[in-house]
């Protein structure tokens, strides 16, 4: 008989043992060595059996246990350093600490989290990313208030079928069971927040808190009495369910989210985000939410866009179109439209912010989830610089007549958390002999004195560990498959802790190319069976339940790891989560990754491994594309010219090949008289100094604090200011200049200065007559673009300068001059162009209105002496 419901009972502590519970219910456990340590000795027989988890440990170990520990005064001093340690942290200041006028809160909104594996409300790098973002600012006291959903199936754990068909199975997990503090009102009620639906129902959600070191993560949840069974299912699962049913949790994420962070600010004293970073187009709702408080107060649509547009940061995860969400436009219209429409908010509007550039209308209109994230955030960024470029060229339709290079996107390339990827041997090891690297994360160089005898032993630890939690792991997998114990006596040897280790561990979309390994089987097999320098190669992925051609990628790479001839050597581990990446970026000495270049936005994994003494074999795609040195690793040479995929992927995995048998393995294998690879361990030394301080989630939290929260709070306040007269001027400034647009024109430019035979090192004078129609010069940059041409007279990269007013005529033309210099050789050319010009603009292009000459008859090109 199955139970109608779940719940966990948790356990009473005695007095002196409550300092156990502030421990487990703060996730700062999940990246700290010394707690886990702790919690080890509560039980350390029940503390393997619940795999590490915290609070399944509470639920699990007898009151007599906890009796004895109570009595234990060597435990109860280690409980008290340990309790005081945490307070110290959390209320000790901090880097931010010590910056003038930074934002006093900042909202992080992210569909997924990626914390701790006992927490399981992730599925991939975003969520991964989102949990190092909320770690780093917990470390470096950067005041982010976290929101997310609470899925109560969470995502999907993996299994195989006896064919190797990838099997989905969606566990019920209860929130008393998880690390979690439901939010409550000065009453004792559970705080709740409410979104309208069309045809008078509501979407009821109550509010969990995670604490994340010092930052509070509040997870929505639906499974309320107030809704019915469509709704207490809207954070049932990740990703799971129709369109209907993600625009649901999208709304919940985003509107929802703004209540949430309203409700416990309310209730916990804790300061108002001033700025609201949208990670990735999930929640970009949040920023209607806002537009909708601040209409309600007495601003104008238009007036309450610029207030929240100069707050919000969006960041964009995906160069991948299909990972972008759309939705029928008639569906955002039925939510925002009708019975259920927002009276200040007006529905075309909400259209309009969403309206893909020429996508056409009526039943073939979409609304484009990272569209309106754009439209609504005066600062956007992709998450590495290859990443930013791909994302200029994706979203250019929405700044029509700019260059690609002036497009107002951004790139700051993620990091990731340290404390929670890199091993622990490496860590003490670091910690010994490098100490400023782990407590203030520099004097990166002094990596080059670190014994190469060390840093070997500590790597083989690693492979080791890797091997033996492989090899259990292998073994569970088989025998879930239908396979008896005495068919496995093999896995015993599987793998092996001297064996060149390769990991290849992520999301299984077909872009991320799985299978290029298997490009030629012969060839792969003689790679991992050669006499001298063997490889292993170990493999970890889930396919989206929906991802069918995915699944058949996961199948083939199962296929080919059954033989038995090579089934040692080549493993497949299935469920991958938190625990299994921990294993593999430690214990591999490569990571492989052969995305589709230029499709991997960012690819942290390889900086994970890079931490832990692990060298990159890599597509020169996201963060590898950048910091890539030719001695931190291998870049495989991307075949970028060819058309035909088939081809393209023979080529690529060709030098795969090559690059494993010829480099990779010659280097790993090349040992001195010692037996140390000497070689080897120059490249490693050179990956952990160069890229280590790049690498950090540290320098990615600080980068998005100087560059984007610090100048999007500077930009609210601003507005926000005197009853948000500034807000309301810049607002009507928007609408006169769009209005006043059409009439503005490039009429004359004329030259003069360099004779009929320009020469290098010569000034042109430009002299440019402009209808400014309603506009006064003030409202306008008029401006000379001016460099190498292409052979259809496109300016190629072009430099900028700025033309000043020279005369102003009573009919609205105005004469503007300058100075270009001719500073380059070969062919050279100008133009001239016409922007709108305001203090409070952010980019040059956001407006998106521009004016050029109609015709080039104005522009010279010639050639330099």
């Amino acid at each position: 008989m199955r139970a109608i419901r779940r719940f966990t009972v948790r356990t009473v502590l005695p007095a002196e043992l409550a300092p156990l519970g502030e421990l487990v219910q703060n996730l700062r456990w999940s990246w700290h060595p010394e707690t886990m340590d702790l919690f080890a000795e509560v039980d350390p027989e029940v503390w393997e059996r619940v795999e590490h988890d915290p609070v399944a440990l509470l639920g699990a170990v007898s009151a007599e246990r906890l009796r004895a520990l109570a009595q234990d005064r060597r435990f109860l001093r280690r409980l008290a350093d340990a309790a005081d340690d945490l307070r110290e942290y959390m209320t000790a200041p901090r880097w931010y600490q010590t910056l003038e006028d930074a934002p006093a809160a900042v909202g992080y909104f992210s569909p997924e989290y990626g914390i701790a594996a006992a927490l399981p409300q992730y599925s991939g790098g975003l969520g991964i990313l989102a949990g190092d973002h909320l770690k780093a600012a917990s470390d470096l006291g950067v005041p982010i208030l976290g929101v997310g959903l609470l899925y109560r199936h969470g995502y999907f754990t993996q299994s195989l079928s006896p064919e190797g068909w990838q099997q989905e199975h969606y566990p019920s997990l209860d929130p008393g069971g998880l690390p979690l503090t439901l939010l409550k009102e000065e009453d004792g009620s559970p705080a709740r927040i409410r979104i309208s639906l069309p045809g008078g129902t509501g979407l009821h959600a109550q509010i969990w808190v995670a604490q994340v070191g010092r930052i509070p993560l509040l997870l929505l949840d639906s499974d309320v009495a107030d809704n019915d069974t469509t709704a207490r299912d809207v954070t049932d699962r990740l990703y799971g369910g129709g369109g209907d049913h993600r625009l649901l949790q999208e709304l919940l994420l985003g509107i929802g989210g703004v209540r949430a962070i309203r409700a416990y600010c309310r209730i916990t004293g804790h300061p108002e985000p001033q700025v609201f970073h949208t990670n990735e187009g999930h929640a970009g709702f949040l920023g209607l939410e806002r537009i909708r408080e601040l209409t309600e107060a007495r601003l104008s649509f238009d007036e309450a866009l610029e207030a929240v547009r100069a707050g919000t940061v969006f960041t964009t995860h995906t160069p991948v179109p299909a990972g972008i969400d759309r939705f029928p436009a008639d569906m955002i219209a039925r939510q925002f439209g009708g019975d259920n429409a927002w009276p200040t908010v007006p529905v075309d509007r909400v259209l309009a912010l969403g309206a893909e550039p020429d996508s056409g209308d009526g039943e073939k209109a979409v609304f484009n989830m990272a569209v309106m994230g754009m439209r609504l955030a005066q600062r956007v960024n992709g998450v590495s610089v290859l990443h930013g470029e791909v994302s200029r060229g994706m979203f250019q339709g929405l700044w029509p007549g700019f260059d690609l290079s002036e497009i107002p996107i951004g790139s700051i390339t993620n990091g990731v958390h340290a404390p929670t990827w890199v091993g622990r041997e490496v860590m003490e090891l670091a910690g010994k002999e490098l100490p400023t690297i782990v407590e203030r994360a520099q004097g990166w160089e002094g990596v080059q004195k670190l014994s190469d005898g060390d840093l070997w032993t500590i790597r083989g630890q690693l492979r080791a560990n890797l091997v033996t939690e492989a090899r259990k792991r292998l073994r569970r997998s088989w025998r879930q498959r239908g396979a008896s114990d005495a068919e496995l006596t093999w896995t015993d040897e599987a793998l092996s802790p001297d064996v060149l280790t390769i990991g290849f561990a992520r999301r299984v979309p077909s872009y991320k190319r799985l299978t290029l390994m298997l490009r030629d089987p012969e060839r792969l097999r003689g790679l991992l069976l050669d006499p001298v320098k063997p490889v292993q190669i170990v493999i970890a992925g889930k396919a989206h339940p929906a991802d069918e051609g995915g699944k058949k990628l996961i199948q083939q790479i199962i296929k080919f790891a059954d033989m038995e001839d090579v089934r040692h050597r080549i493993v497949f581990l299935p469920d991958y989560d938190m625990t299994v990446g921990q294993l593999l970026v430690q214990g591999c000495d490569v990571w492989m990754n052969n995305p589709l270049r230029p499709l991997e936005a960012c690819g942290t994994s390889g900086m994970k491994a890079a931490l832990n003494g692990g060298l990159n074999l890599s597509i020169r795609d996201g963060w590898w594309d950048e910091w890539f040195d030719g001695n931190n690793g291998w870049a495989i040479p991307t075949a970028d010219g060819v058309s035909d995929p088939e081809r393209r992927d023979e080529l690529e995995a060709s030098a795969l090949y090559d690059l494993i048998e010829r480099e990779v393995a010659d280097r790993f294998y090349d040992r001195a008289a010692d037996g140390l690879p000497r070689r080897w361990l120059e490249m490693v030394k050179h990956t952990l100094s160069s890229l280590g301080p790049k690498v950090l989630a540290g320098r990615m939290l600080r980068d998005y604090v100087v560059e984007l929260y610090s100048p999007a709070a500077g930009a609210a306040k601003a507005l926000s200011g005197d009853g948000y007269a500034q807000a309301k001027a810049f607002a009507a400034w928007k609408l006169r200049v769009s209005q006043a647009w059409p009439a503005v024109r490039v009429e004359h430019v004329e030259t003069a200065g360099i004779g009929d035979t320009p020469e290098l090192g010569a000034a042109m004078e430009v002299n440019a007559t402009i209808a400014l129609g309603e506009l006064s010069p003030d409202d306008v940059e008029v401006q000379a673009a001016y460099g190498r041409v292409g052979q259809h007279d496109e300016l190629i990269e072009p430099n900028h300068v700025k033309l000043t007013v020279g005369s102003l005529d009573d009919d609205g033309h105005a004469t503007f001059t300058g100075v270009i210099p001719l500073d380059r050789t070969g062919a050279f050319g100008y133009s001239v162009r016409v922007v709108p010009f305001h203090p409070l603009m952010a980019s040059p292009a956001e407006l998106g209105l521009i004016a050029v000459p109609e015709e080039p008859a104005g522009m010279t090109n010639g050639t330099l002496r």
